[in-house]
């Protein structure tokens, strides 16, 4: 039995972060207009630290009639989340308030992140937005004080909680324990956004769904800040693979990291897994005979060629 599960892609979000990265109004249209065509279920394109600016886009996303959902975040800890969260309002389909649970991020107490949780969420009640939770640095404090805070949000209504490898240093089998442990106490849907200090943002991603999660974050070509985010086009193949459905055209990676890779100004690397130029080239003469058996998957899936030196 397949599971399914929503891909949340953010390279509108987590994409811009990348040093060295911007996209104009026209290069963000037509990388949405990618995800829609790729499948994507839902694109996050405002981000805490630029609400504002981040809403003229969505306007011209809201405009633009992709078929997509749109997402953004707001600081839960800011005296101006009401006022972010009602702009959000009839221009994105959710928002995820955020509330860092890093010690060294306001508010620095843990009975604090409480109860300023317990002070927004009653206010965000709304039919018009969908209002989830998500926690920063959630691999770097205790299991139990992260359900605590998901158990809080998850009674006041939030309706999806993200939990976030914010400094990328978990590893799989943690993950999956972490997600496995979360799910077995908490009924709203867990979503995973994994970073990839480490590079194992998209092996994260894959033990959060074995673990129960409902869906990950990820963008094209794993842009992000510092190391990156779990690149969309690994994961939709693993999952693939692993029998589980994202609803992602795998034929069209490669073209998306074409695009992508263009408007950021961030080349694809030649080894890259995937949609790398050298994934199904093939030199070893012991390989030669039997190519395909040197091979984590077909070429076909992605619309590439096998090319034998």
């Amino acid at each position: 039995m397949e599971t399914a599960v929503t891909t949340k892609d953010s390279t509108l979000r987590e994409g811009l972060d990348t040093p060295g990265v911007s996209f104009s109004m026209e290069q963000r249209a037509e990388i949405l207009r990618l995800l829609a065509a790729l499948g994507v279920s839902e694109a996050e394109i405002v981000a805490p630290a630029r609400v504002a600016q981040d809403l003229e886009f969505a306007v011209v996303a809201a405009e633009l009639g992709c078929g997509i959902r749109t997402s953004g975040l707001v600081y839960a800890n800011r005296e101006s989340w009401l006022e972010e969260l009602g702009r959000c309002r009839g221009v994105l389909d959710r928002v995820d308030l955020i509330m860092p649970l890093s010690p060294r991020r306001a508010p620095e107490q843990p009975e604090d992140k409480l109860r300023a949780l317990e002070a927004v969420l009653p206010e965000c009640r709304f039919d018009d937005i969908e209002v989830g939770v998500g926690f920063p640095h959630s691999t770097q404090v205790s299991p139990e004080f992260l359900c605590e805070m998901c158990e809080c949000a998850a009674g006041l209504g939030a309706s999806r909680l993200t939990i976030y490898d914010t400094n990328g240093s978990a590893q799989p089998f943690g993950v999956r324990s972490l997600i496995t442990k979360l799910a077995g106490r908490i009924e709203a849907p867990l979503h995973f956004h994994g970073h990839n200090d480490l590079g194992l943002a998209t092996a994260n991603s894959l033990a959060a769904i074995l673990g129960g999660a409902r869906g990950v974050d990820a963008t094209i070509n794993g842009l992000g800040d510092r190391a990156g985010n779990a690149s969309l086009e690994q994961f939709a193949l693993a999952s693939h693979l692993a029998g589980i459905t994202t609803g992602i055209d795998l034929r069209e990676l490669r073209a998306a990291a074409v695009l992508v890779s263009r408007a950021s100004g961030v080349p694809v690397s030649k080894l890259a897994p995937v949609v790398g130029d050298f994934v199904f080239d093939h030199k070893s003469p012991a390989h030669l005979p039997t190519p395909d058996e040197f091979e984590a998957f077909d070429p076909d899936l992605v619309g590439a060629t096998r090319r034998l030196s």
